[in-house]
């Protein structure tokens, strides 16, 4: 893999060599814009001329080697790149803070040593989940059962057993 950084004059030169050459490069440090010189192949702008397939680079047509990639690398925390840049990019976050490192840490011994714990917490995850669906659905039919109520919602005898039953549900959730 080949460590490029943007602005050095013979980035072009080594992102063509990995093209066509089936090398991965990287492109290292970017800044919340991208050279519109990488955008062809970004967004895989590829044309196929007979069993090859060629992408448009510095105005040439580079023929594409199907082991090439190219990584793009920031030391940004949350970069916000264009809507096109993500759709055909895979983000990756590589930040670990010290507690999602130690709950996973945690996680990891405990299903070495009590997998019944393991598959307990599992399944209370799950549980809390639907609960949670649930709960939701419940405030929805409660609000839309409000919202088209005909009269006064105070003498509506099944909108108030409905709020009843909303209520006694979500106490024992």
């Amino acid at each position: 893999m080949k460590s490029l950084r943007l602005g050095s004059k013979s980035m072009n030169r080594d992102i063509e060599q990995a093209v066509e050459s089936g090398f991965s490069a990287i492109i290292e440090n970017m800044d919340v814009t991208v050279d519109a010189i990488l955008m062809p192949i970004i967004a895989r702008q590829y044309t196929k001329r007979g069993k090859n397939f060629l992408v448009k680079f510095a105005g040439k047509d580079l023929m594409l080697n199907k082991n090439f990639r190219l990584f793009l690398h920031t030391k940004l925390s949350s970069p916000h790149y264009p809507p096109e840049i993500q759709a055909e990019a895979a983000l990756i976050n590589f930040t670990v803070t010290e507690a999602g490192l130690g709950d996973q840490l945690l996680t990891l011994v405990v299903e070495r040593e009590r997998p019944d714990l393991a598959k307990m917490k599992m399944e209370l995850i799950e549980q809390q989940n639907n609960f949670k669906i649930k709960l939701q659905e419940l405030e929805a039919d409660l609000l839309h059962k409000l919202a088209t109520a005909q009269g006064d919602i105070l003498e509506n005898i099944e909108l108030i057993e409905n709020l009843e039953y909303s209520k006694k549900l979500s106490t024992e959730i």
